[in-house]
């Protein structure tokens, strides 16, 4: 852009310069024909007049595109930002998914170890019963046959006297 901008500053500072020393030969009239009449005006100046529009317009037409570039960057801009926006708001709700299924998890496996241990320990407290009461069966039948040794020997011993 800046290369440009000095290009066209040093072509009308040459037509300038051109202009000023030649000023006299610009002034001289010269009949124009413009297609449907003729008219007598100085050439030089009419050329130099065309220039200087020519100029205008390439500057006002440099002017529109910058001014379209930028409003089309910052229409890019927003668009950028509005396209972060999503995709941040769209990795927060993946990780908010993400962390409602490992809870969902962790729940679940805290529940199955709850009901796991629910189930050993009603397990262990049948168990304990059992053996409970098979060691109370087994000392109430110790018990029978001692009782019942005891008798045969007080039997014997009574036989024997």
């Amino acid at each position: 852009m800046y290369l440009r901008t000095l290009l066209i500053a040093l072509v009308l500072g040459i037509v300038a310069i051109l202009a000023f020393q030649n000023w006299n030969v610009f002034m001289t009239r010269a009949t124009l024909s413009v297609g449907f009449t003729t008219v007598e005006a100085p050439l030089g100046l009419l050329l130099l007049g065309i220039i200087a529009l020519l100029t205008v317009m390439f500057l006002v037409y440099i002017v529109y595109l910058q001014s379209s570039m930028l409003v089309e960057s910052r229409r890019q801009t927003r668009e950028l930002q509005a396209q972060r926006e999503l995709a941040e708001n769209a990795e927060a709700s993946r990780f908010h998914q993400l962390r409602t299924a490992v809870e969902s998890v962790l729940r679940e496996q805290n529940e199955q170890t709850r009901e796991f241990k629910n189930t050993v320990l009603a397990r262990l407290e049948e168990l304990e019963r059992d053996l409970h009461s098979t060691v109370e069966q087994s000392g109430n039948s110790i018990a029978t046959y001692l009782g019942e040794i005891e008798d045969r020997f007080e039997r014997a011993a009574g036989r024997n006297k």
